[in-house]
């Protein structure tokens, strides 16, 4: 059987200053007021990049949870259902 590290990605800040940093980018705050031109695929170019950036923050998430999680549920599930067992 292979064992697997538990992981924590909370603790790695890496993952929390690319996370606030494509928040930052989400919202297109840095355009000039009213501005709608110019025209990225018959979007204007602010909906283009909150677009585009709230698809990219939906892979990055993904990303952390398929590689930066580890969790061993199954491991802690058997050995809490072998410890009622023993007491029950």
């Amino acid at each position: 059987m292979k064992t697997k590290s538990v992981k924590e990605p909370i603790r790695k800040k890496w993952i929390w200053i690319l996370l606030f940093i494509n928040v930052v980018l989400i919202v297109p705050w840095y355009f000039p007021k009213g501005a709608v031109e110019p025209f990225v695929f018959g979007f204007p170019l602010w909906a283009f990049i909150s677009t585009f950036f709230t698809l990219i923050m939906g892979a990055y998430l993904s990303w952390l949870c398929i590689s930066q999680w580890n969790i061993v549920e199954e491991e802690e599930e058997n050995a809490k259902r072998k410890e009622d067992v023993k007491h029950g």
